[in-house]
């Protein structure tokens, strides 16, 4: 029989074909102890980044946790509700500036002081009492509306009180943390502790945003509020006792000038209050968020208080790499810087998805100073003055928000509310930007050395 023509070339082609593919399969086929090798950097690689959870592995930091997260998704739908609430009353952005002003001045004094007492008492119990404290404020708030009294007045008191409840209550929170875990994990709490928040921060204005397009809005957001701080309540409730060391005999305002003085004494501290300050005052949009709503991107207020928590969400999750972070005060300027950036260039938008996008990456660089002013915080000072540091901190962090609304809604109702926002986060980079190099200690700050080094 004959082949047919080209048939020997063929069949010899086709073998050589063959054994070059599997020749190729061989060669490409990765070894399997490398390709073990490969996951396993790969697995390395995301443990580095992800948010560290061994703090979880303490259980009464684990239910403060829980609770804290619950009550903070509660307390956006009011956060939300009582400024929208406002402007429906009003129309003015001034009079929602104001609401951030009835909450600065209590928090600057009950901070303060409340921090002395965190010093001198149990700070569970006392986390406890302020608890139930807000608790009742924000029942008030459901009561107001539920018998529509209209009176922007009433809001604004109701807001001075919760926020003095608030300031104590958070001076406690925060100095709990430390007595809770280990040194070496107080920087992992802090990130767990914020991104948790900031989760409540994303589904309560999101939430809120629903709510308040039905009728009775603002009844359904108290409400809900009200329901989901008994979370809170119980874990304040299981925390174990935290009494005083015994340093500080009383509360007084000595003591608080005590606390002041040692701040005073630490250029890393002043900065890192500083730096805050001029972040939340000068760059905060917040209180714009209504009047931007109304006349540019109507159905959106849910979505726009939403958006700096969705960032911070994001960084918290792959936050893995800020505990191995030593020079903090630098990394907690250029996080100040871009969160300033990100604020102004959000302002000259015009599109809704590019405001919340670059809001959000406002809110990453938000989450990242925030950790780390709070662990230079936490770390820096002794046990028997964390009290009177949370309280500062407390007033300055929740304080400037409160300032910053003022600011936002003074100077929207003198130009617009656009320039507001964007020479607000200008501002903020340049002051940071030159303030944070200028003051060398903080600058040089090496969270690995004793404070004093």
């Amino acid at each position: 029989m004959s082949l047919p023509p080209g048939g020997s070339d063929s069949a010899e082609h086709d073998r050589e074909l063959e054994e070059a593919r599997s020749q190729e399969g061989v060669s490409d086929a990765p070894d399997a102890a490398e390709a073990s090798e490969q996951a396993r950097t790969l697995v390395g690689l995301l443990g580095r980044h992800a948010v560290d959870t061994r703090p979880l592995a303490i259980a009464p930091y684990r239910r403060l946790l829980i609770g804290q997260g619950t009550s903070f998704l509660g307390s956006m739908l009011t956060q939300v509700a009582v400024p929208v609430q406002v402007y429906a009353l009003t129309g003015s952005s001034l009079y929602v500036g104001l609401v951030g002003l009835a909450g600065l001045i209590p928090i600057v004094g009950f901070g303060l002081y409340g921090g002395a007492i965190a010093d001198v008492v149990d700070r569970r119990k006392l986390y406890l009492l302020t608890s139930l404290g807000t608790w009742v404020v924000t029942l008030a708030l459901l009561a107001q509306s539920l018998l529509d009294l209209g009176s922007v007045a009433l809001i604004l008191v109701l807001v001075a009180v919760q926020s003095a409840v608030f300031a104590i209550g958070s001076s406690a929170r925060g100095a709990i943390i430390p007595r809770l875990v280990p040194t070496e994990l107080v920087p992992s709490a802090n990130t767990l502790s914020f991104t948790v928040a900031n989760f409540g921060q994303v589904g309560g204005p999101l939430l809120a945003g629903l709510l308040l397009q039905l009728p009775h809005g603002f009844e359904f957001a108290y409400g809900i509020d009200a329901l989901l701080f008994t979370t809170g309540l119980y874990a304040a409730l299981r925390l174990p006792p935290i009494p005083p060391d015994g340093t500080v005999a009383r509360a007084s305002l000595r003591v608080v000038g005590d606390g002041l003085k040692f701040i005073a004494t630490s250029p890393v501290l002043v900065m890192s209050f500083a730096v805050d300050i001029a972040a939340m005052v000068l760059a905060m949009p917040r209180s714009l968020f209504p009047a931007i709503e109304a006349t540019k991107f109507p159905g959106s207020i849910g979505l726009l208080y939403a958006a700096i928590p969705i960032g911070s969400v994001v960084a918290g999750l792959s936050s893995g790499w800020i505990a191995r972070v030593r020079r903090q005060g630098r990394a907690l300027t250029f996080a100040i810087v871009g969160w300033g950036a990100a604020v102004a260039v959000s302002g000259l938008a015009g599109q809704l998805w590019l405001v919340v996008v670059l809001l959000a990456l406002a809110g990453a660089a938000d989450l990242v100073s925030a950790v780390f002013r709070q662990t230079i915080l936490q770390t820096y000072a002794p046990d028997e003055m964390r009290g009177r540091m949370q309280g500062v901190f407390i007033a300055v962090v929740a304080g400037g928000p409160r300032l910053g609304d003022l600011r936002a809604g003074l100077m929207a109702t003198a130009t617009s509310p656009e320039i507001s926002w964007v020479l607000g986060g200008v501002a903020c980079m340049l002051v940071v930007g030159v303030a944070g190099v200028l003051v060398r200690p903080f600058w040089r700050y090496d969270a690995s050395l004793p404070p004093d080094q």
